[in-house]
């Protein structure tokens, strides 16, 4: 008799690991169960709306430090499926992929769409079902079958359960897998950017700076790269790697909390030692006309006025207090952050499944046999840059490779 596969969640990783395992094993019958529409919608978000579909980091131990949760289990996952696969497994179904200056890999297509029909065209292919705007409230295993309850109150029954439903934001919606026996680590925001009320910085809307230093104040946090203002504070990869590295510590200070900003990305005693030769190469110039640190304009005129300087004032007229007042803003310009932005489509949380509870050879649960696990419903999350894809699409082969060895 026909084995059944379910898979709950329309997303990278359910996707992928019916695809995968629809090939590797011709005799299962897979069905993927969403609660939504539409499928594969976080896809087709990512990246602003290109797909950073992962990055160019392929040794495994320098991809795991991309992940501030999750490292030792996908030092395991990696070994099976890394992201030089992922861009192979692609571009051998027609996508072809390119890799940016900063690692990140997109479509050449710049859209989202070519790998949302690629795995369209693979579920139609290997004749997977979609069962769309199908929310599953509960899951119980009743000798050697899974029954899944659901909203509209059809039952479904499955063989194998593959769950791929995505983070949730609240510990009581992990509730149906608690159930199950398994434990929750406690789900927060990870991946989101800083509010910074009423201050006039955010005037600046759409300045971005390439290369700064943001620390938290008070904690070892600190990351370096492109900072972009907003109308509400900051963003940016820099903004974003803080976050997920600082998911819980930054949820226990409620999102309140003092960084340091170093506009130049160049050590502050650096800066004062080469002061005095950069300040005589253009003496005669007034401040305003001259930024020789290749800042935006905008935020050049911004931290002038921040210091209470005079534009006009020559650089040769500078007085030295002023001078140090300048320095100080440009390397550790203190701003106090209120709060949070998370992006629904694309939110992300920190916490999810214990990962001692999942084999990470198989993605097969350890209490519950023939339940498999995938994707961010896992303790596992990266940074920004196609991290968090590339833990989806690790984790849907994994599983699905194990269905290979089914009869």
């Amino acid at each position: 008799m026909q084995k059944q596969l379910i898979i709950i969640g329309g997303g990278a990783s359910g996707f992928f690991c019916a695809v995968n395992a629809a090939k590797l094993n011709p005799n299962l019958k897979i069905m993927i169960v969403e609660k939504q529409s539409k499928v594969l919608q976080k896809v087709k978000v990512s990246g602003g709306g290109r797909c950073n579909v992962t990055n160019a980091v392929s040794q495994t131990s320098l991809l795991v430090q991309k992940y501030p949760r999750g490292k030792n289990f996908l030092k395991k996952t990696f070994k099976q499926f890394t992201t030089t696969d992922t861009i192979n497994w692609f571009e051998e179904r027609g996508v072809k992929l390119k890799t940016e200056i900063d690692g990140r890999v997109f479509p050449v297509s710049d859209s989202s769409q070519s790998i949302i029909d690629c795995l369209l065209n693979e579920v139609s292919k290997y004749k997977i079902e979609l069962k769309l705007q199908t929310e599953i409230i509960s899951v119980e295993k009743i000798n050697a079958q899974f029954i899944l309850e659901t909203k509209n109150g059809q039952p479904i029954t499955a063989d194998y359960l593959y769950v791929a439903s995505g983070g949730f934001p609240k510990i009581e919606q992990y509730d149906w897998l608690k159930k199950l026996g398994h434990t929750i680590e406690t789900p927060v925001p990870s991946l989101f950017t800083f509010n910074i009320p009423k201050h006039p910085l955010n005037d600046l809307m759409g300045v971005v700076v390439e290369n700064a230093i943001v620390k938290i104040v008070g904690s070892k946090l600190q990351e370096q790269g492109p900072v972009l203002v907003t109308h509400w504070g900051l963003s940016g990869p820099a903004i974003l790697r803080l976050s997920a590295w600082g998911a819980i510590e930054l949820k226990q200070k409620n999102y309140n909390f003092s960084i340091l900003i170093n506009w130049l990305g160049i050590n502050e005693n650096e800066v004062r030692n080469n002061w005095n030769d950069m300040r005589n190469k253009q003496s005669h110039l007034q401040l305003k006309n001259k930024n020789p640190f290749g800042l935006p304009t905008r935020l050049w005129d911004f931290i002038l006025q921040t210091c209470q300087l005079n534009p006009e004032i020559k650089w040769s007229e500078l007085p030295s207090k002023e001078q140090n007042k300048l320095i100080n803003t440009l390397t550790t310009h203190e701003l106090i952050v209120n709060g949070k932005t998370t992006f629904r489509e694309e939110f992300v949380t920190s916490g999810g499944i214990k990962l001692d509870e999942v084999d990470a050879d198989t993605m097969q649960s350890k209490l519950v046999p023939h339940l498999f696990f995938g994707g961010e419903i896992l303790n596992i999350d990266g940074v920004t840059g196609g991290f968090n894809f590339q833990n989806a699409w690790t984790c849907g082969f994994v599983a699905a490779n194990y269905f290979s060895t089914l009869q």
